[in-house]
């Protein structure tokens, strides 16, 4: 069987990758997972920074924070672990 001579040019149908566009790709934009990575990443990168930018401004404007008062039973406690003696005793 002489199948390649009587039919040089043919190209059998599962070999035929013209179909496929597999020949003379052009490139049509970009791949729509590659913008949705970009989105995403830009509103992860814009989120972290505006984060870093209002926690520095925060730290420059906002008072310090007030140490809760110590109450008297805990200052006693204190005292007396350390050896002196609580006025009053």
């Amino acid at each position: 069987m002489d199948y390649e001579s009587d039919f040089p040019d043919h190209v059998p149908p599962s070999f035929d990758r013209s179909k496929f566009g597999a020949k003379d790709v052009e490139a049509k934009g970009f791949n729509p997972g590659l913008i949705v990575l970009l989105v995403v990443g830009g509103l992860l990168i814009t989120f972290l920074v505006g984060n870093y930018a209002l926690y520095m401004y925060a730290q420059k404007t906002l008072p310090p924070r007030r140490k809760k008062p110590v109450s008297k039973k805990k200052l006693k406690r204190e005292k007396l672990k350390q050896g002196v003696s609580v006025p009053g005793e």
